[in-house]
């Protein structure tokens, strides 16, 4: 069996699973600033994180309170 006659195949699997991990590499830096984005939004509003209840300001159970 000779390698050469495989070339075609083996070249294209390469070439869709470099196109395959690139397209998921785009996805999730798209997706990281939209969600980075969404965050901002919500702590525009006044909403804070749960990690955050050291801090000072108001917490996300007292904004639900307040509405």
């Amino acid at each position: 069996m000779e390698a050469g006659s495989h070339f075609g195949f083996i070249l294209a699997a390469y070439v869709a699973a470099v196109a395959i991990v690139a397209a998921l590499i785009a996805w999730v830096m798209v997706d990281y600033r939209v969600q980075r984005r969404r965050l901002a939004d919500l702590e525009e509003q006044g909403a804070t994180r749960r990690s955050a209840s050291g801090r000072s300001g108001r917490s996300l159970q007292q904004a639900k309170e307040e509405a």
